[in-house]
């Protein structure tokens, strides 16, 4: 029994330790955040943020190496998001038909990566250069991912201008489409409201690439 038991512990031990770390990262994210959206993001320390989650400063750091990687959480996502689209889309689908198509998803759902934070979120990013600066290249990320997406879905070289100016089109309407919600929740908004705009606005910014990139990169 006693080795059994033993053998039992050792085998749910990483499992354990794996979510007590997610747990972690969760409670110093969640309370950075509250602390960004009552102080703002410049004016809150990383002892701030360590002081409330009740841990050390380099724990905090350990998880999160930049201040502004507590804010942006979720960039992983948001950087590899459309070029995931691309990589997955269905058979017979182009690639401009399967990221309307999942942005049109987002909408429904409402979805945080898309842009639908929240007014006191947004506002905190709207007024914070650093996080304004960083957004603006958390979006050149994606546009390169997409860039590299686009290429190896046709065969293309990555320096070639064809999936460069491809990725640039539709980041482009990204862009655009993240900023019109970001625009919308500042202006008091709710999130069904904003849903139900841009369900309208996005296929008809999609639509106009469509001369373009009806055909391009089809599965």
């Amino acid at each position: 029994m006693g080795i059994e038991s033993s053998s039992t512990t050792d085998a749910a031990a990483p499992g354990l330790r794996a979510a007590k770390k997610r747990e972690t990262r969760q409670l110093i994210s969640d309370r950075a955040t509250r602390l960004f959206v009552e102080q703002g993001f410049e004016r809150t320390t990383i002892a701030e943020i360590a002081d409330a989650a009740r841990v050390a400063k380099k724990t905090v750091t350990n998880y999160f190496p930049r201040k502004e990687d507590l804010a942006l959480d979720h960039q992983d996502a948001f950087v590899a998001g459309p070029a995931r689209t691309v990589e997955d889309r269905r058979p017979g689908e182009s690639a401009l038909a399967a990221l309307r198509r999942e942005f049109l998803s987002a909408v429904t759902a409402q979805d945080p990566v898309a842009g639908f934070a929240g007014p006191e979120f947004t506002r905190m990013i709207a007024e914070s250069p650093t996080l304004t600066a960083c957004l603006r290249s958390l979006h050149d990320q994606r546009e390169d991912a997409l860039t590299a997406a686009l290429a190896e879905a046709t065969g293309a070289a990555r320096d070639d201008i064809t999936p460069r100016t491809a990725a640039a089109l539709l980041g482009g309407v990204h862009r655009l489409l993240f900023r019109r919600i970001q625009e919308l929740t500042l202006a008091g908004r709710a999130g069904p409201e904003i849903a139900a705009v841009l369900a309208e606005e996005a296929d008809r910014a999609f639509a106009v690439l469509e001369p373009a990139l009806a055909d391009y990169a089809r599965a």
